[in-house]
């Protein structure tokens, strides 16, 4: 296993085909949930299950299939963190991918400072609590919160 893990390192056109595999994996992950209702068959948290509260993450699955049929302001009213952190979450998986691609390194994680991800960990568990307080102007936050109000 060590031997192939070094020559995909060495190897520019491995790496390539290896980048090339994983994105096609993705399309089609994202063909599927284009496909895929999750009005219909919804996607079930584990966390909201057992606890009865949402986690950050709740509304995601539903979010994830508006943005790719464009409708921005449902997936903002199904899960406003996670509609805001896609954009960023892509454009760092794009620049690692292509930069390992090229290189076969790392150059972009040094590039990101400690702090902004440990700011966005932070806004993360504040938003997770927050949307589960049941008074007015937090329960927009729940997923289909702000739909109330459009």
């Amino acid at each position: 296993m060590l031997k192939l893990a070094m020559r995909i390192q060495q190897n520019r056109k491995m790496r390539i085909a290896l980048v090339l595999c994983a994105g096609a994996v993705a399309a089609a992950g994202a063909l599927y949930l284009y496909f895929h209702n999750p009005y219909s068959y919804p996607l079930p948290c584990i966390f909201y299950t057992v606890t009865g509260l949402y986690c950050p993450g709740c509304g995601a699955g539903r979010a994830c299939y508006s943005l790719l049929h464009l409708r921005f302001k449902d997936a903002f009213s199904y899960n406003p963190l996670m509609t805001l952190l896609v954009p960023l979450i892509c454009i760092y998986i794009a620049a690692r991918l292509i930069d390992w691609m090229i290189t076969g390194g790392n150059h972009v994680d040094g590039k990101i400072s400690v702090k902004l991800l440990v700011w966005i960990l932070v806004i993360v568990f504040i938003y997770g609590a927050l949307r589960n307080i049941p008074v007015f102007p937090f329960t927009l936050l729940a997923p289909g919160g702000l739909a109330q109000i459009w």
